[in-house]
């Protein structure tokens, strides 16, 4: 356990949750494992790592990379085959066209004296793309232990919640395990922990403290918060290097660092140029707008599906509900056509203000003003939650 934490940070409680679910190798673990939480919370690598550290027989699979189901039912199926074979007996790749033949193959491959007497592991990443697939396949994984009879568990990794996840039809319910965001504490450990041999851990945690200060606010993501440091790290210990400052001078590197910070929220945050280009530009003292390709931001751009949240709170918060059916719908049938206005009626919404409006209104403005299928993902429900009537008009009076 203690080799564990010191390759897992922050994720002690996770960790002993899934190694008493694991329990020994000949147990039978629970048939499945439902672990969501939003991205950069540590739900890939825990599972891998402890899968791996353990040694336990597994088979993990991204869904975005196998987007048919054939695709995904013969990718488990060909993994699991090298564990119980030779490279040369694995030779030949297996054909899998239905779950009904998934099963069958299944036990087949694990009836193998290497895999009969232990835990197997089916861990679907991404499987929020499942919902996409035929109709049996999430049922069929969730009761894939019943079906074949065999000793597996699968787990499914998703940034959606279970109660949003499940299907319509009855299904076995998974064991629920939520990997919450790391906090700035948590977020200090962890990138302190990548100090680079030359200098100590001290110095290099005082770096990480400024640059949670600067960018904690608008970027949670471990995995950009770890490029950010890994990229501006060589301009902060530019003093040192040069002999004007030393490590314990925290004033002079903070007053030597504080532009470029400044530069890298224009700039690699949001991606708008390669690592190359931003070393290129610290090294020489390059303007913003000089840059080929770079446009120095004078507003921040959007998500794409935070545009049309906006757009709906500002539909939901000056036209009345019960507008929505002839404004949203195709079919919605007949009207019958009035002369009547209530007195404030007469007044133009606008002149009287946005009015508050339910969250599933919200909603379902949403879905039927964006073309393609939006996913309830969190950070969906997030984005949603966070606008309101007053923040929508005013951005949209500024986009026009």
């Amino acid at each position: 356990m203690s080799h564990l934490e010191s390759m897992v940070l922050c994720r002690e409680a996770q960790v002993s949750t899934l190694q008493s679910l694991f329990g020994e190798r000949e147990h039978f673990s629970f048939p499945s494992i439902f672990i969501y939480g939003h991205t950069a919370s540590g739900k890939t690598y825990v599972t891998q790592t402890l899968l791996k550290t353990l040694e336990l027989p597994h088979a993990f699979v991204n869904c975005v990379e196998c987007f048919t189901s054939r695709l995904l039912l013969e990718q488990i199926l060909n993994k699991l085959s090298h564990l119980s074979s030779s490279e040369a007996e694995c030779s030949t790749e297996t054909t899998c066209e239905t779950f009904n033949d998934f099963v069958r193959l299944f036990k087949q491959v694990t009836s193998a004296e290497h895999l009969k007497d232990q835990t197997v592991y089916i861990v679907l990443d991404k499987a929020d793309y499942l919902r996409d697939m035929e109709a049996n396949l999430l049922p069929g994984f969730l009761r894939l232990q019943e079906l074949t009879d065999r000793n597996v568990t699968v787990i499914f990794l998703s940034e959606i919640i279970w109660e949003k996840f499940r299907p319509n039809t009855g299904c076995f319910e998974p064991f629920v395990l939520h990997f919450p965001d790391y906090s700035i504490g948590n977020l200090q450990k962890i990138l302190s922990h990548d100090h680079p041999p030359g200098y100590s851990a001290d110095f290099y945690s005082a770096y990480i403290n400024i640059l949670l200060g600067v960018f904690y606010t608008v970027c949670r993501d471990l995995k950009e918060l770890r490029h950010l440091a890994v990229l501006n790290f060589p301009k902060y210990c530019e003093p040192v290097v040069k002999g004007e400052a030393g490590e314990r001078d925290t004033r002079k590197l903070w007053r030597n660092i504080e532009p470029h910070l400044k530069k890298a929220m224009q700039t690699v945050y949001l991606r708008e140029v390669s690592s190359s280009q931003w070393e290129t530009l610290q090294k020489d003292a390059t303007d913003l707008g000089q840059l080929k390709g770079l446009s120095a931001y004078t507003h921040v751009e959007l998500p794409y599906y935070s545009k049309f949240i906006l757009i709906a709170a500002y539909l939901a918060s000056y036209n009345p509900a019960r507008t929505d059916r002839r404004f949203f719908l195709k079919h919605h049938g007949k009207i019958k056509k009035t002369n009547f206005l209530k007195k404030h009626e007469k007044t133009s919404n606008h002149l009287l203000g946005p009015k508050p409006f339910p969250l599933d209104r919200l909603l379902a403005i949403l879905y039927s003003i964006v073309d393609s299928r939006v996913a309830p993902t969190a950070n969906i429900f997030s984005q949603a939650c966070a606008s309101s009537p007053s923040a929508s008009l005013r951005l949209l009076h500024q986009g026009s």
